[in-house]
């Protein structure tokens, strides 16, 4: 496994348009570790994610010095494909927060599952980005 890219340099990354690019390896650089969605839906996913990810403070839930974020495009057995993100530890990949775009078994458009409790249930769910971005700061 290669490197990963604390969640402060990858905000720096995709401010500067690193992750604009179509091609498969610019998303995987991105961060996305698996997809059932056409390849050339990625760079997409990866700008409507990013938005959200690039609005992280410093004093939020997120240690953006000693975190990484990572893109999944889930295939369930039953239902549509979903996108979520997570946030994992830079030095030993454990997943810390888990968030949910649009998944068909949650009730609401953002579902934040996290290790806390140890992703038992939810933490947090809205249907607004500008919420969930403040949850993620803890405002």
């Amino acid at each position: 496994m290669e490197k990963q890219i604390t969640t402060r340099q990858w905000i720096d990354l995709f401010v500067e348009g690193e992750f604009d690019g179509v091609s498969v390896k610019t998303q995987i650089a991105a961060g996305w570790y698996d997809w059932f969605c056409r390849d050339s839906s990625l760079k997409n996913k990866t700008k409507k994610m990013g938005q959200i990810v690039k609005q992280l403070k410093e004093s939020g839930r997120v240690d953006l010095n000693n975190t990484y974020v990572w893109f999944k495009n889930n295939c369930p057995l039953n239902g549509p494909l979903y996108d979520d993100f997570r946030f994992a530890d830079i030095n030993d990949s454990s997943v810390i927060y888990t968030i949910k775009i649009e998944s068909p078994w949650e009730n609401a458009k953002f579902t934040v599952y996290g290790k806390e409790n140890s992703f038992d249930k939810p933490l947090f769910q809205t249907d607004k980005q500008k919420e969930l971005v403040k949850w993620l700061n803890k405002e």
